[in-house]
């Protein structure tokens, strides 16, 4: 587990959203150590954002300006905002004080890590102090720092404002299970499967009802990246919220029913609790119900028989 946060790092910045995407550079301690399952946990330095589980990370080459002291070469340094001079160096045998560092351009590897799906908003819910001390090392200044995970859970799940974490559990499971059951993102086609689908339905949500198109996701009933193909009658249109719960599971329909199963977690939100045992807002045919069959086993079924604390993948990033 990690927690990640670089107060010092000078002259360095990314195009983040904490709820969609974080990136960072081989340059990073622990760097290459983050995988696609395990969760990230995002800050700003100054109180929690939110976390989410890592769907994937994306790799490629760039360059970063490393800023370093002018006096030992270390790049252990801040930019000051009110002292003079700017900036200081923070080595423990050094200690030097400067107007302007050392700055080369260096050849990187760089990460982007992918974790729209399962994101949870917990903006302000645990400050940053509680999180340093929540740290395996605390006084770390790393940019990706271990977390311990268990204590940071207890410290949501039963503290001011306490939220259920469940969803990590669900979201990782499906992780965990490899390419063929990964959370879906946008592949080849996807454009033209949704266009097929909003001619066949209309502007509607399957789950709440007309919508604007602007809002509305071509989401799969099976998983995409199993079967590599857009299947006749294997999807159908849903509001972008709750099309994460569905690949997470976290939403289902009840096969013999056709109606919308909902956990408990999730019912703990009234705009969610509501939906839990209504009927679909559309027909579905013969095709389609395969489809709902195989996400609820998916879900359901084999979910029953995951013994908890059987999951793997409990490494947490903590990030700026």
């Amino acid at each position: 587990m990690y927690l990640g946060e670089d107060p010092k790092r000078v002259g360095q910045g990314y195009d983040d959203h904490p709820s969609t995407h974080y990136s960072w550079n081989s340059r990073v301690p622990n760097s290459a150590t983050v995988q696609a399952g395990d969760t990230i946990v995002l800050w700003d330095g100054k109180t929690l954002l939110g976390l989410s589980v890592i769907e994937d990370i994306k790799t490629g080459t760039g360059t970063a300006d490393v800023s370093s002291c002018p006096k030992c070469g270390k790049a252990d340094i801040a930019e000051r905002k009110t002292m003079t001079p700017k900036y200081r160096c923070w080595t423990d045998t050094c200690k030097f004080e400067f107007e302007e560092p050392h700055v080369e351009t260096v050849d990187v590897t760089t990460y982007r890590s992918q974790h729209e799906a399962g994101w949870i908003d917990l903006r302000g819910q645990v400050t940053a102090p509680e999180l340093r001390a929540l740290c395996e090392q605390p006084k770390s200044q790393n940019a990706l720092r271990r977390l311990r995970w268990e204590d940071f859970r207890n410290r949501v799940e039963t503290g001011k404002n306490a939220t259920s974490l469940n969803i990590v559990d669900k979201a990782r499971k499906v992780i965990a299970g490899g390419h063929s059951e990964r959370m879906v993102r946008v592949r080849k086609g996807q454009a033209a499967f949704r266009a097929s689908l909003l001619e066949a339905f209309g502007e509607t949500c399957a789950f709440t009802g007309p919508m604007p198109a602007s809002v509305l996701d071509a989401a799969h009933l099976y998983s995409y990246a199993a079967k590599a193909e857009h299947a006749e009658a294997g999807g159908l249109l849903l509001r972008k919220d709750v099309h994460r719960l569905f690949d997470l599971g976290q939403i289902a329909i009840d096969p013999k029913t056709l109606t919308l199963d909902v956990t408990p977690e999730t019912r703990a939100y009234p705009v969610y609790d509501k939906l839990h045992g209504q009927a679909l807002t559309m027909a579905l045919d013969k095709k389609h119900h395969k489809w709902v069959k195989e996400h609820w086993v998916m879900h359901r079924v084999q979910s029953q028989a995951i013994i908890p604390g059987q999951v793997t993948g409990t490494q947490t990033a903590l990030t700026v």
